[in-house]
């Protein structure tokens, strides 16, 4: 079995078995020894990792947690053994490599929940290990680790040093190996002259211990003529004077001592690397009309540091031997053939974008670190001999994207009907501040966090900005029921229109083309449509927006399909998608989805792929030039990060609202004509056992023909609420989250989970009247667990009081038991005492049905509602007169949503 390891939502390393999927990236099976080692645990898998020396072989998510694991016994090996017999556990610390490896993670199975958090988790999880197993063998870390981890065997315990003396211009720099003898008394290292272990450890009872201090310059010395001369030589144990031409032939063998197993310590300016290098500049003279038709100034220059270079100055490096120079008062490394390329290099682009100028696709590929074209061809040299920066004022836009708590606030006065929470306002200055510049936008905010209101607020901004070009939203059509219900909540001055046989906004029934024609949409706000309806009226296509939205937009994730096409025809001033599913973490879907927003900012699918293969074959940060290059389009917040649960109310509720498929309808239609002529005669006791009987049909059909018909047929495509059910359950398995899933019949649990195995590709878990009182506990218990099943379907009687199920943060009320009373009781599952997490309640509801008006009438609080309330609701309905009650279930054909998508 081949795994890959991913990140759960609270932030736990987790071990998966690998999917194929569209990544557009290589993926290499993990070598069966390692594969072993995480099968018996995640502390053992890091280890073997971090022992594992063919990094070759290794694909480059696992090289990724590699570099995590090599991070933690690097510190744990540059620890000095105490004297206690026992391996104590190790403080997490917040190592610069952490930074480093956050901005280029490779895609895996919940990036999204990648922080210093999931570090210090790894990192305890593997010293956890680590103590564990010393401690059982009863050796010491030294002695455990030249069995099992022989490379990282004596690391740390001798320490080369490199430092300047300023007071010798022929000999500047000085050299003393040492090693460590003891902790101080501040329980820091205390390091002594390589000399005095000779001392130390003379007798014959301490030769051992001797031999283990050396290995590691021994090792190093069969790979390193310096440290075999001075080993030779005896020199090792001895201060020594260097030259800048020694000192930097000693720099250049770094890699080979720390392989060893030596520790290193330079002066503090190497550190900094400072070098000269040919700077890049891009976007100085930005000025405030700049978009993204704009084109960019470009201009190349020699620096050092912050300083710039004179000719003068650059010809004298260029002029003087390569290594260690000393120039402005600070010595610098200098490789004439680097900098020559990449001097070369960028005169060459300068060149090539003076005609033309430089466009801001291309200057943001170039200040990501990707190559101009995405071309490998034409990738920039190294680093750190040429740097790419955004000028002054283009770094002040991006500065602006990036933190869109510095704009000031949009002022929406009494247009919009509700009071954002500070992220959702910080979201609508993002979008309306990218709309700006004609950028295209990924809001990609959890599930629950109010995208639909953000794009509403933005909609009014640009309606008081007197904007007068209408948009276009374009989304399922299970979608249409949530937004239309929105507009009129929360924006009721948008004058909106929908393009789908389905909706009109006066109550009209309205033909099959909509009788809305290009003309017809002049004055409006916004027009709401469907991705399929871009199929059938191609006019749409031909308008020119001012913005265009698509909802859900992983509608769009194969670029192959007629529905991405036609959507990626679309013209507007500027296109935001919004996604609640990770897309970085699948190259294709993120590749098709910036080929909408920012065409060509990722390339063909063809030259991302070429661009994608060359990133993997990069020794460091490997990713980081992709997520450079989307990250200022995208505004991704989980309801885990800190700075919005605070912000969050523990229980969201939210309504799912469904279509009805037209087998549905047809049967709910030919139900109320049946219902009606059978109410003509039947009084008292008949009359209420007749209407019980269609009132449990009605909501039967609403769920799925086949639960009334009893054929056991139950096909996805003929139910609305199946239908809205797997796209819920796709953005919520795309987080790792759980959900439960609560139905008032027990004949329905089955076939969900049945229909949710298929959406989350794993099982799930059921519990209904007939589930025993033990086999309740156990599924209760498998549940509860951080890797457990991802969905527990339960019967509303049987699972709605004494369980607690704190580990879902979702909650699906498949249908309604029309008393709210028992749906918080059920609610209250998961929502309860241990729940650490936001909890958001989709309740589903079938348009233009029962299920529809009863919940408007709970909604409203009307006098029927309160009985309702007070009782039971279907004997309350056996009450009404035969005129009302027909009103009641009586099909709104008006709000019926068929299943056109």
């Amino acid at each position: 079995m081949t795994i890959e390891l991913g990140i759960m939502p609270p932030g736990h390393l987790h071990c998966y078995k690998a999917v194929a999927d569209n990544r557009l990236s290589s993926t290499t099976p993990a070598p069966i020894a390692i594969e072993k080692a995480f099968a018996q645990g995640m502390g053992e898998g890091l280890f073997a990792l971090s022992a594992h020396k063919n990094t070759v072989e290794l694909s480059p998510m696992f090289r990724f947690w590699r570099d995590v694991a090599c991070a933690y016994m690097t510190a744990r090996c540059h620890q000095p053994e105490a004297d206690s017999q026992r391996l104590e556990a190790m403080a997490f610390t917040t190592l610069p490599v952490f930074s480093r490896l956050l901005a280029s993670a490779p895609p895996m199975t919940g990036a999204e929940y990648l922080s210093l958090d999931v570090f210090e988790h790894t990192w305890v999880t593997l010293d956890t290990w680590l103590c564990e197993q010393v401690n059982k063998a009863g050796h010491r870390l030294a002695e455990f680790l030249k069995d099992k981890a022989p490379h990282w065997h004596q690391v740390g315990r001798v320490c080369f040093h490199l430092a300047e003396n300023k007071q010798d211009n022929e000999y500047p720099f000085a050299f003393m190996a040492t090693y460590i003898a003891q902790l101080s008394h501040r329980g820091q290292a205390k390091h002594q002259p390589l000399g005095k272990a000779l001392q130390q450890y003379a007798g014959t009872q301490q030769k051992q211990q001797l031999i283990n201090l050396l290995s590691p310059v021994y090792l190093a010395s069969k790979e390193s003529p310096l440290v075999k001369e001075l080993l030779d030589s005896g020199d090792i144990y001895h201060p020594l004077a260097w030259t800048p031409d020694e000192a930097y032939h000693f720099i250049k063998e770094l890699p080979l001592y720390e392989a060893a197993g030596l520790s290193v310590r330079l002066p503090d300016w190497w550190k900094k690397r400072a070098r000269p290098q040919v700077s890049v500049s891009i976007g100085n003279n930005t000025q405030g009309n700049f978009n993204a038709d704009s084109l960019l100034d470009f201009e190349v220059t020699l620096t050092l540091g912050d300083q710039a270079l004179s000719r003068e100055e650059w010809q004298q490096l260029m002029a003087s031997e390569e290594g260690l120079v000393l120039l402005k008062g600070q010595w610098v490394e200098v490789d004439q053939e680097k900098l020559n390329a990449a001097l070369a290099h960028w005169k060459d682009v300068e060149q090539r974008v003076a005609e033309e100028g430089i466009s801001f696709v291309e200057g943001m590929r170039l200040l990501a670190g990707s190559p101009i074209d995405l071309s490998p061809a034409n990738q920039a040299p190294a680093q750190s001999w040429s740097s790419v920066q955004a000028g002054a004022g283009l770094s002040r836009l991006l500065e602006n994207l990036r933190h869109p708590e510095t704009q000031p606030l949009m002022r929406l006065g009494n247009s919009l009907r509700a009071t954002l929470r500070p992220y959702q306002q910080r979201g609508v200055n993002w979008l309306w501040y990218l709309s700006q510049l004609k950028l295209g936008a990924c809001l990609a905010d959890d599930m629950g966090l109010g995208k639909t209101v953000q794009v509403i607020a933005l909609l009014l901004a640009l309606k008081k900005q007197g904007v007068s070009k209408p948009s276009l939203l374009v989304l399922p059509t299970s979608l249409l029921g949530n937004w239309k219900d929105e507009l009129e909540k929360f924006a009721p001055s948008l004058d909106y229109q929908c393009v789908h046989p389905s909706q009109a906004k006066n109550g009209n029934k309205q033909k099959t083309n909509n009788g809305v024609t290009q003309e017809a949409i002049a004055g409006k706000d916004l027009i709401i449509t469907t991705y399929g309806m871009l199929l059938r009226q191609p006019w749409l296509l031909e308008v020119s927006w001012q913005l265009v939205v698509l909802d859900e937009a992983q509608a769009i994730k194969n670029p192959g399909t007629r529905q991405t096409k036609a959507a990626k025809q679309l013209q507007a001033e500027s296109r935001i998608v919004l996604t609640g599913t990770p897309v970085e973490n699948r190259l294709g879907d993120l590749w098709s989805l910036f080929d909408f927003i920012c065409p060509g900012l990722l390339g063909s699918v063809k030259r991302f792929q070429t661009f994608v293969k060359s990133l993997e074959s990069r020794e460091q940060d490997q990713y980081a030039p992709l997520r450079n290059l989307v990250q200022p389009y995208m505004l991704r917040r989980l309801k885990t990060d800190k700075s919005i649960i605070d912000d969050l109310p523990d229980k969201t509720e939210v309504h799912a609202y469904c279509g009805l498929s037209k087998k549905q309808a047809a049967l709910y239609e030919k139900s109320v004509k049946e219902l009606a002529i059978a109410l003509e005669n039947p009084e008292g006791i008949q009359r209420k056992g007749l209407v019980l009987s269609y009132l449990l049909r009605f909501k039967q059909l609403c769920n799925h023909p086949a639960q009334w018909l009893g054929d056991g047929n139950y096909q996805p495509q003929e139910s609305g609420k199946f239908a809205r059910l797997a796209e819920i359950c796709e953005e919520i398995a795309s987080r790792q989250e759980k959900v439960l899933v609560f139905t008032q019949f027990r004949e329905m649990t089955e076939p969900l989970a049945d229909y949710l195995t298929e959406c989350f590709g794993q099982p799930g878990l059921v519990l209904h009247g007939g589930t025993s009182v033990p086999q309740r506990k156990k599924r209760v218990d498998h549940f509860q667990q951080e890797d457990g099943p991802p969905f527990f379907v339960l019967s509303i009687k049987a699972g709605g009081t004494g369980l607690n199920l704190t580990q879902a943060s979702h909650v699906i009320h498949f249908d309604r038991w029309w008393n709210p009373a028992v749906e918080n009781q059920a609610t209250d599952r998961a929502f309860r005492i241990g729940q650490k997490r936001n909890v958001l309640v989709h309740k589903m509801v079938c348009q233009g049905t029962i299920e529809d008006k009863i919940d408007q009438l709970i909604t409203d609080k009307s006098a029927l509602a309160n009985d309702i309330l007070a009782g039971s609701a279907e004997t309350l309905l056996t009450e009404l007169s035969n005129e009302d009650l027909i009103d009641l279930v009586t099909l709104d054909v008006n709000k019926v949503q068929p299943p056109i998508s």
